[in-house]
């Protein structure tokens, strides 16, 4: 058995880079493991480029790993669907460990879907964005079959434009949304959607999900 620490690949979410994933990166290191927080361009490019370089970006760390060694990921957001299209994908299955997905909008993001009534555009220009529609979602490559997931969901509802969603949610994100049926595991913490993954109550349940395939 390798007495190497657990390696971690830490995604952020739109219009993020990968300093808003240090503090969880911390707390994970805290309880054991060797962190690698990436950046992805979850702003004007598309969600399946995201998941194309975290391919490159994957292979490349996987190369310096015993042979056989397991990575595992995390993602917050917009992030954890990046996860999601890159494992559907990957010829590496083998080599990768349990997920976690953190306020992920993995039926798709209402907010998404408003803003491209209003404004037609906007999508057209933020092209993560408009990869977080519904449909859009829908379309993805998604198929993780081999590969355990874990979602954590929000359902403090402390930022403006939460007021717009129906039904539980973190401001961002509602707490339906985050659920899909390829889970192994899910659970709720009171926490809004930019606040959620700095919590080292969420890198505590992260860390028993990774070890365990269970937030229990």
């Amino acid at each position: 058995m390798s007495l190497m620490k657990k390696i971690v690949i830490l995604i952020h979410g739109y219009q993020q880079d990968k300093s808003d994933m240090f503090v969880l990166k911390e707390n994970l290191e805290k309880l054991g493991y060797q962190c690698l927080a990436v950046d992805l361009p979850l702003t004007f490019k598309p969600l399946k480029y995201s998941a194309w370089l975290l391919k490159k970006k994957v292979k490349k760390i996987l190369a310096r790993l015993p042979k056989g060694e397991q990575i595992s990921l995390v993602g917050h957001s917009t992030g954890g669907l990046v996860i999601r299209s890159f494992v559907a994908n990957t010829k590496k299955k083998r080599r990768i460990g349990r997920c976690v997905l953190i306020a992920t909008p993995n039926q798709g993001s209402y907010l998404a879907d408003l803003a491209a009534e209003i404004s037609g555009l906007a999508p057209e220009i933020f092209r993560t964005l408009g990869s977080l529609q519904t449909e859009e979602v829908k379309q993805l490559e998604q198929e993780v079959a081999g590969v355990e997931m874990g979602a954590i969901a929000g359902n403090k509802n402390a930022l403006l434009l939460g007021a717009l969603l129906s039904g539980p949610n973190d401001g961002r994100v509602t707490v339906e949304s985050v659920k899909y049926e390829g889970l192994s595991d899910f659970v709720v913490l009171p926490y809004h959607h930019q606040e959620i993954h700095y919590q080292f109550e969420t890198a505590k349940l992260v860390d028993s999900f990774l070890k365990r395939g269970s937030f229990k």
